[in-house]
């Protein structure tokens, strides 16, 4: 059997859509539309979501921040030792929502991962604000796939893992009857 069956490489073309959607849009940020020179570094797009300019050094919630080379390429490694695991992870998957959830994962992190090793920092923008109240830290396209993709596998291994293990129990029931 082949490790490439459909739901994988559906999974490998979302991963890769996702990849490029992030670089595309970080390019605009920082090429036609130049955020970083804005006044403030902000565009105002709406009442309650700004473009604004943020340079991560950190990785999720600007946790671990790189503040030298070392942890820089440190960061790196550890980003693409993930990005592997989530890889290997769905190539062995069968399920396509897991699959999916995976891809999304996978997208986001290859993004962020290219920005950093090329910058040294993972170019962040999306403010989403009710006034002064803030539900997520400034994030970009990759940042939003990632926490996507984990909730599909967090709702997937707590509700349909249920599903699943009630069919099979059932199954074995009638099977002993």
């Amino acid at each position: 059997m082949s490790i490439l069956t459909k739901p994988r490489i559906i999974g490998l073309l979302i991963a890769l859509a996702l990849f490029v959607a992030d670089q595309w849009i970080k390019h605009l940020m920082v090429g036609p539309l130049d955020l970083r020179n804005q006044p403030g570094g902000v565009i105002e797009l709406l009442p309650f979501f700004d473009l604004r300019w943020t340079q991560n050094f950190g990785i999720s919630l600007g946790l671990f921040e790189a503040t030298s080379p070392e942890m820089r390429w440190g960061l790196v490694l550890v980003t693409m030792g993930i990005a592997l695991v989530v890889t290997i992870w769905m190539m062995r998957e069968k399920a396509f929502g897991d699959i999916l959830g995976l891809a999304f994962i996978l997208g986001g992190a290859l993004g962020n991962i290219r920005d950093r090793y090329e910058l040294g920092y993972v170019i962040d923008y999306a403010d989403l604000h009710f006034g002064d109240w803030r539900p997520f830290l400034i994030f970009n396209v990759a940042d939003a796939a990632i926490t996507i993709g984990v909730v599909i596998i967090l709702v997937r291994s707590f509700i349909v893992r249920d599903k699943d293990d009630e069919t099979t129990n059932e199954t074995a029931s009638a099977v002993e009857s």
